[in-house]
């Protein structure tokens, strides 16, 4: 698992919360008044990777994946041997010889396929839990931030259904918001972050096997 598949993620599972701090953002304005409130701009991907406990998350995550990483990419390389092994046995192996390759690949493809599966599947439950986690408090550190500096809405532009074609750095907090965020919730050095994520299986590796 990498920072750029938890960065992915986060910018799809956070995406709705955003919305929710740009409704509350609006609400300290007194009702009746006709004085324009400033719009601010959050790229919440970046965010929340970029916080001292996302990237705590991010490295523990990865460890934490690791072995069944490793045994992924270990199956994908027997696929592929085996099917240069097919592939070599051409003309030269009996109709026995190559059956049984043939079944051996096809029981370990079928293996690589639930694996990988079940990989994804831990993968983004845990991820999902670590950026629920971060996103809900980062709403709240965004929410206290527009109210005392009279925003009244931030859009996030790393979100699909907020289309942003242009936005002036001058109106970007994320680095602000990541900044109050570590002060609001400092992580300690080399300690787990907060809720230790449930376990979780790494991310499907880049390559496909071959399937003989």
């Amino acid at each position: 698992m990498n920072s750029r598949m938890i960065m992915h993620t986060a910018a799809l599972a956070a995406a709705g919360l955003l919305i929710v701090a740009a409704v509350r953002a609006q609400s300290p304005a007194v009702a009746g008044s006709a004085a324009p409130g400033k719009v601010g701009v959050i790229n919440i991907r970046s965010a929340i990777g970029s916080t001292a406990e996302g990237k705590q998350a991010q490295a523990e995550l990865q460890s934490q994946f690791a072995p069944r990483q490793t045994e992924i990419e270990n199956m994908n390389k027997q696929i592929n041997d085996l099917r240069q092994r097919l592939a070599a046995c051409e003309g030269k192996c009996s109709q026995d010889e190559i059956a049984r390759l043939t079944t051996q690949g096809q029981r370990m493809t079928q293996q690589f396929d639930r694996k990988n599966n079940e990989l994804q599947e831990d993968s983004n439950a845990a991820l999902g839990e670590v950026i629920d986690r971060i996103g809900r408090k980062m709403v709240d550190v965004l929410d206290r931030y527009a109210r005392e500096n009279g925003y009244n809405i931030v859009l996030d532009s790393s979100a699909q259904n907020t289309p942003i074609l242009y936005a002036s750095t001058q109106i970007d907090v994320t680095q602000e918001i990541v900044r109050l965020y570590d002060s609001a919730y400092p992580v300690k050095g080399g300690a787990p972050a907060q809720q230790k994520p449930p376990a979780a299986k790494p991310a499907a590796p880049t390559t496909t096997p071959t399937k003989p």
